[in-house]
This record gives C-alpha cells, sequence and structure tokens, in this order.
C-alpha cells in the first residue's frame, strides 16, 4: 500500500488554509493535509478589525470566512493552540508546542508550507507591556482592545503611527467617541504616500478634529499602577487612557531564520514564481512572511497584504495538488480611508523610482469625483509618476473623497500591462455626470503626464 503524502502548514490564516484547502480538494484521499495555528482562529480578515473595533462590524464572527470545524469537516487537521517551535530540513520534522498543556511533539513532512505571517512592530520602550497598550494583528487582538474601551472611564486614546492601521484605528476610536491624538515619527502621515500627499491626509485628519502629532520620537508609555496613562516624546506628553500601537508589521521568520532559510532585506523568504522557497524542493512560503517581486522596479520587497496572501495560498495549493501555478508579482497597490477620506496608491514613489535608479517626470492635478455641476462632486488630487524618456507609468496615488481610493485600479492594471501614460490617455472609462467628468481624473493626470514626458 502507498505511503499518504503528508502535507504540513504552518499558519492558519489567509495564505496557509487557502494552500491547506486547495492542496486538500486536488489531491483528495492521496495525501494528508494538516495545519498548526497557534491561535484560536483560522481564514479571518485582520484588515476587518479596525472597522469592527469601530462597529461597522457588529460581531467577530462576520470576520471569519471558514473556522476549524469547517476546515476539519473538508479533510484538513486543523490543529489550534499549537505553536511550531522549531525546523528540522533534513529529517523532514517540525517540533510544536500544544499551549494549553505545554506537550512538545515532532511532526513529520513531506511537503512543508510556511504561513507564518507577520508581527506587529512593537518598540522596546518603557511601559510597552503596561495594561491599555494594544495592539490590533489579531483577532485576539481587536477583542482585548474592546474589552479595554468596555472598562475604560475616559474618552482620550493615542495612537502611535500614522500609516494605514493607525489612521484606520484612529477613525475607529473616533466613532466610539474618542478624542484622538495620533503621534508619528514622520513629518507627515502615510508614509506609504509622498510627502506632498500626505500633507493633504494631516490636513483632512486636523480637520475631522484628530490631533496629529509629526516628528515626535515616542520615548515612554507614562503608567501609573501599571496602567498606561500617556504617551511621553521627544516634545511632550500626550494623556491617554488607552494606547494603541499602529507601526506596522515585520515578517515572523524566525523559525526560517533558525534553519538557515533564504531571507531578503526586510527578513521575508524569498521564494521562485511558484511560492517554493529557494534552494528547498520540498518547502513553500507564502503571505506576510514572504518577499514579493516588484514588476515596476524589478526588485524584491515587503508588501504585507491579505490579496497577496490568498494568492500566494492558491498558487502554493495548486502545485502541491499537481495544478502548475505562478504569482509573477504586484505593483504595490494599497487602498485605505480614514472617516470619509480615501487614499489609493499603486506602483512607486519618488523615493523608491529614485532608489530604483529610475528618471521620471511627476505631477499633481485636482479634478473633481463627478460632474462639477452634479449633486455631491469633491476635489480629487491625483499625483502622476512617469519614466522621463519612454512616458512608461511607474505610480499613481490619489487622496479624495467619495470614488477616490478605487481609482488607483484603473492604474494598477496599466501598471502590471507596462503601459505609457499616452495608451492611458485613450482607455474607453465609463462616463456618466453621477460618477465622473467626461474626463476622469486619472485620465486627467496622464494627459498632465504625457505633456511633461513631450515637453509641452
Amino acid at each position: 500500500m502507498a505511503t499518504t503524502r503528508r502535507i504540513l502548514v504552518i499558519g492558519g490564516d489567509a495564505a496557509g488554509m487557502a494552500a491547506a484547502s486547495r492542496a486538500r480538494r486536488l489531491c483528495g484521499e492521496e495525501c494528508e493535509v494538516v495545519a498548526l495555528e497557534r491561535g484560536e482562529f483560522t481564514s479571518y480578515s485582520a484588515c476587518g478589525i479596525p472597522y469592527w473595533v469601530g462597529g461597522q462590524v457588529e460581531d467577530r464572527d462576520q470576520l471569519i470566512a471558514r473556522d476549524p470545524a469547517e476546515h476539519r469537516r473538508r479533510g484538513v487537521d486543523v490543529r489550534t493552540r499549537t505553536e511550531a517551535t522549531a525546523l528540522d530540513l533534513d529529517r523532514g520534522q517540525v517540533r510544536a508546542r500544544r499551549l494549553d498543556s505545554g506537550e512538545e511533539l515532532w511532526l513529520d513532512y513531506d511537503e512543508l508550507v510556511l504561513a507564518t505571517g507577520a508581527h506587529p512592530v512593537r518598540p522596546r520602550l518603557p511601559g510597552i507591556d503596561a495594561d491599555g497598550v494594544h495592539g490590533v494583528q489579531s483577532l485576539e487582538d481587536g477583542q482585548a482592545l474592546l474589552d479595554t474601551l468596555a472598562r475604560t472611564e475616559g474618552d482620550r486614546a493615542v495612537v502611535v503611527g500614522a500609516g494605514y492601521i493607525g489612521v484606520e484605528m484612529a477613525e475607529a476610536l473616533i466613532r466610539r467617541g474618542y478624542r484622538v491624538t495620533v503621534v508619528d515619527q514622520a513629518e507627515q502621515p502615510m508614509t506609504t504616500l509622498d510627502p506632498d500627499m500626505g500633507a493633504l491626509v494631516h490636513e483632512a485628519m486636523c480637520g475631522m478634529g484628530i490631533e496629529t502629532v509629526r516628528g515626535a520620537t515616542v520615548s515612554e508609555i507614562a503608567t501609573e499602577d501599571g496602567r498606561a496613562v500617556g504617551v511621553v516624546t521627544d516634545r511632550d506628553r500626550y494623556p491617554a487612557d488607552v494606547v494603541v500601537l499602529g507601526l506596522g508589521v515585520r515578517p515572523a521568520t524566525e523559525l526560517a531564520r533558525e534553519a538557515e532559510l533564504p531571507l531578503g532585506a526586510s527578513g521575508g523568504l524569498l521564494t521562485d514564481v511558484t511560492q517554493r522557497v529557494r534552494g528547498h524542493e520540498n518547502v513553500w512560503a507564502g503571505g506576510d512572511c514572504v518577499e514579493v517581486y516588484d514588476l515596476v522596479s524589478g526588485e524584491h520587497r515587503y508588501v504585507p497584504l491579505g490579496t497577496h496572501a490568498n494568492k500566494h495560498g492558491q498558487v502554493i495549493g495548486s502545485n502541491l495538488g499537481g495544478v502548475h501555478a505562478t504569482f509573477p508579482g504586484v505593483v504595490g497597490t494599497a487602498v485605505s480611508k480614514v472617516c470619509d477620506l480615501e487614499i489609493g496608491r499603486t506602483g512607486l514613489l519618488e523615493r523608491q523610482a529614485t532608489e530604483a535608479g529610475l528618471d521620471f517626470h511627476t505631477v499633481t492635478v485636482e479634478a473633481t469625483s463627478r460632474a462639477g455641476y452634479y449633486p455631491g462632486a469633491s476635489p480629487m488630487h491625483v499625483k502622476m509618476l512617469a519614466e522621463r524618456h519612454t512616458g512608461r507609468l511607474l505610480g499613481t496615488q490619489i487622496v479624495g473623497r467619495e470614488g477616490a481610493a478605487k481609482r488607483v485600479d484603473i492604474a494598477a492594471v496599466a501598471l502590471t500591462a507596462r503601459m505609457t501614460v499616452e495608451q492611458m490617455t485613450q482607455l474607453d472609462l465609463g462616463y456618466a455626470p453621477p460618477f465622473s467628468p467626461v474626463w476622469d481624473p486619472v485620465l486627467v493626470a496622464a494627459r498632465r503626464a504625457l505633456a511633461a514626458v513631450r515637453g509641452d
């Protein structure tokens, strides 16, 4: 009788469970799929946590796409509250610990999938581990924050960090009636934008009643009786009844590093286009623990997003199941919002284009979201980068109100297709006064970029 092939997956969220489910469907009874997850939940939307905290999503379970019981019914042996603690690549084994009992065991594998995700950045500061200081990476984190908010009598919140998570958590706390201060080391919020576009976000946040402290370095979380009461920076102290950390994430690759698997500059795992770890025939990796290929710059970089993680998982599961699949790379598309302000970006920022050795023009236009005469039209700023001699689109950033963020998808498709700004000006986009002016704001920017390329 043939020996059943065992696929062992470490990590029970997007990439891991997508790979496990896909492999199980394709392999059938020919393989055993085991998934280890150190938490209690599987296949959930971490991106939805700010909206759960803010009340737009009423129940935690709405964020769970498929719980462990459902995965088990579909043939995946999910083992929650089980943490992988070491890899033995030579023997094809993983050491694991059951967190509830402390029992340790070794598990054999024929194919190993690393989907260990990311850790929230948590600087080593005095008071960082005090009660009332929260990160928001997992459902457990979200529940802990909600529990704190429920028993907190004050209404002052400080968010440390003004990236995607920081501004989304600022909105969530505003919606819950808190007075919010956002403290960030950068001169403008959203360093995923160029500073001039980040300044638009700062202006809008101030108009929403969010106090923003820019260019400040946090030195301490002030505490009383073991509880956070403020955030201390190099310029002032800001009182807080709750502190939320929104400083981004780093790849969770400690196991991979100890096993001497190849890591990139960010610490993320390096894979080929099939998501196989370089130099290791039976080790695969995907999600927030890997670096991805940037189709615009031609370099590898760290872009942790759920969209990529799900695609990685599908690619890994397909290859494990005998169906060839690849993940060619990304163009760096991301959208976010803070209250009614929408933010989108794709492609390269100015500093990234410069670091990649590209020569480029930049243009910024202000247009309207709808025909100017149609009710509800609002201003929208679009910034575009185009390669100087070829006119190839290099990047686009958009800040505006309703209808702004998803317009960046036009530019994302153009980047993927390596279109020039001249080609973009002739795109056949949908038009009607309630949705767009005759010249969509993205096309207005493309026309301006084309003029810059031509020297008009």
